[in-house]
């Protein structure tokens, strides 16, 4: 086998085991760019998609969102945190995933709210 299949069986492997965990690495990254948080109102990363950014949410503030989502991305530089109400309860479902590529194609709940971390 080749060095190259090698690799490419690694890979594959590796990302077998991150996806069965629950955040799966996504096989191109072109769908949501780098310093953007997306969320789309279907599994696996399908309907409609909202995007947001630094410019467009500020750290600290709870930002609803203008859909229900179901799978989401976080490439921004902060962690954050999505949550199952649009008011961002903690009387509810919440999680915050890490920065610079967390990959969620279904989400343990529905996603109605974000909130973006400080440095």
């Amino acid at each position: 086998m080749s060095s190259t299949n090698s690799l490419i069986a690694a890979l594959a492997i590796t990302a077998g085991a991150v996806a069965s965990s629950g955040i799966a690495v996504a096989q191109s990254d072109k769908s949501c760019d780098k310093g953007e948080f997306c969320v789309w109102s279907g599994p696996d990363y399908t309907g409609d998609v909202q995007r947001l950014d630094l410019e467009t949410a500020n750290p600290g503030e709870c930002i609803p969102l203008n859909l229900v989502g179901k799978s989401f991305v976080n490439r921004l530089s902060r962690d954050a945190s999505v949550y199952q109400r649009e008011n961002c309860s903690t009387e509810a479902e919440f999680t915050t995933y890490p920065r610079h590529g967390t990959y969620v194609p279904d989400a343990y709940f529905v996603i109605r709210a974000l909130e973006v971390w400080g440095p």
